[in-house]
């Protein structure tokens, strides 16, 4: 067994909520309330902001520069292709750029992005690649899932969502990045491993906490 492998069946079960959460379920079939959509896409472009920066760390990481350019790549992808999906949302649900550039995260977002660049920025590449590799691969997954449902793909407003993650040129970075952890993770110790799996569990953990986020509206406890 691989050790992607070994990782995708310690999360399963968080992996199935986050497929079966109401927000995910409700873009599929066309139910989601389209405030809580446009909330999600606000905290989403905050969140990517930060994400991209884990693909920058992943370049200077690097030791070849093959690997330098893939994650150049992985860091275009992000910043180019999937923030103008969030500036085209943005005018589809209203929402000015004063309003993306002045948007607070919530507590989810920070504490998430925080994590993930800690691990980053304090861990080898290894660890980088285990901490942001729950987003992309769970985005594939259900973006692909999704594009089977009928009309899903054509929905006027979460459409584009379910086309961009169901696409090609997103799984074949994914199914890379997935690739490159198993390259990195061949030969290491088992607590050196457990140590990767701890990592890749907590961010899956965020992702489920930050789709249920999006859909009850939460910022923060105070608020």
């Amino acid at each position: 067994m691989v050790f992607s492998e070994r990782l995708y069946d310690n999360v399963k079960p968080i992996w199935e909520k986050n497929h079966n959460h109401p927000f995910v379920q409700g873009m599929g079939d066309g139910t989601l309330d389209k405030e809580k959509f446009r909330y999600f896409m606000i905290q989403d472009y905050l969140y990517l902001i930060e994400y991209s920066k884990l693909f920058a760390i992943g370049a200077a990481k690097a030791s070849d520069v093959k690997t330098m350019g893939e994650f150049a790549k992985l860091l275009d992808s992000t910043l180019n292709t999937e923030m103008d999906l969030h500036r085209q949302y943005a005018k589809k649900f209203d929402i000015s750029e004063e309003e993306l550039e002045n948007a607070k995260p919530a507590a989810v977002t920070v504490s998430y992005t925080h994590y993930m660049l800690a691990v980053g920025q304090n861990g080898g590449l290894a660890e980088l690649v285990a901490s942001l590799l729950p987003c992309m691969w769970s985005y594939a997954e259900i973006g692909k899932s999704l594009s089977q449902i009928p009309g899903a793909s054509g929905h006027e407003f979460y459409g584009e969502w379910i086309n961009m993650y169901a696409d090609n040129e997103f799984q074949e970075l994914t199914q890379w990045t997935i690739n490159m952890l198993d390259r990195l993770a061949d030969g290491k110790p088992e607590h050196e491993l457990k140590h990767l799996e701890e990592i890749f569990l907590n961010t899956t953990r965020f992702e489920y906490m930050f789709w249920d986020m999006a859909y009850k509206g939460e910022m923060w406890l105070t608020d």
